[in-house]
């Protein structure tokens, strides 16, 4: 399979950098071959052996990434055939007509939160700077977790004005979405400005989410907007390792699909 050995040919071996298993790797390389459409549905993968030279791994490298793709629905392996890429809509765990508060609450029913801070403070000059206001703001730092593995997904680091302290309470995050408590609160969301970047993770980042320091992440910037100026600043911290960012076109909204084990 040429398209295959063309991202080897451009990326060379992948190796074991930025705390990224190098099955992993393998994984992310396959699986961008399939969702942009160089490996088609009921292509062939290279074999085993193939892979591995191509690569520069080894064949248990090789099995854990093909046993991954499989598991995700990517891939179907034929025992003493081989593996074969499935009929796959990397769009389906996009939003699909639904709205953005719509893939929250779904965010919500299958993770857990915890809250790690929580409380009034200054707010940080650069996120004061955003919102165009300054002295103290109610800072909420969360991590989401998968909720039978426990695994952590995201970290979430809002500032909101201090007032809805008594509305945004760590009981009351448990059993709901933020923007759940917002919209009770009356809050009316007129927009959202999203910024994309990417980061290596220091100490605390990497304590959260359970990755190395210097691994690479994701990070989502926002400022929401309400009642004509800006409301409020969060910011989304992900591995690439576990989790995704989807963009839907129209009205350009995203979510976060997070690859996590479904074995019991």
């Amino acid at each position: 399979m040429g398209h295959v050995g063309e991202v080897s040919d451009r990326s060379g071996p992948v190796t074991a950098t930025a705390g990224v298993p190098l099955h992993r790797q393998l994984f992310l390389v396959l699986h961008d071959e399939i969702a942009r459409g160089a490996l088609l549905p009921g292509d062939p993968l290279p074999t085993e052996q193939s892979l591995g030279e191509q690569f520069g791994v080894s064949r248990i490298t090789v099995r854990r990434a093909l046993a991954d793709l499989a598991e995700q629905g990517y891939i179907e392996r034929r025992h003493g055939v081989g593996s074969f890429v499935r009929q796959h809509d990397p769009g389906r765990e996009a939003a699909s007509g639904g709205t953005y508060l719509d893939e929250l609450r779904q965010v919500q029913f299958e993770t857990d939160v915890d809250v790690v801070e929580l409380g009034v403070e200054a707010v940080p000059p650069a996120i004061g700077a955003r919102l165009g206001r300054d002295g103290d703001m109610l800072h909420v730092l969360r991590v989401r977790r998968e909720r039978r593995t426990r695994e952590p997904l995201m970290v979430t680091d809002a500032w909101l004005p201090a007032d809805l302290a008594g509305v945004v309470t760590a009981e009351a995050l448990a059993g709901a979405a933020l923007y759940d408590l917002l919209a009770d609160a009356g809050v009316v969301i007129e927009r959202m400005d999203h910024e994309f970047t990417a980061e290596v993770a220091g100490p605390r980042a990497a304590r959260l989410l359970d990755t190395a320091i210097g691994s690479a992440l994701l990070r989502v910037n926002r400022v929401a907007h309400a009642d004509g100026h800006a409301h409020h600043y969060l910011s989304i911290t992900l591995s690439p390792n576990r989790s995704r960012v989807l963009i839907s076109q129209p009205g350009e909204n995203f979510t976060v699909a997070h690859d996590v084990s479904r074995r019991d």
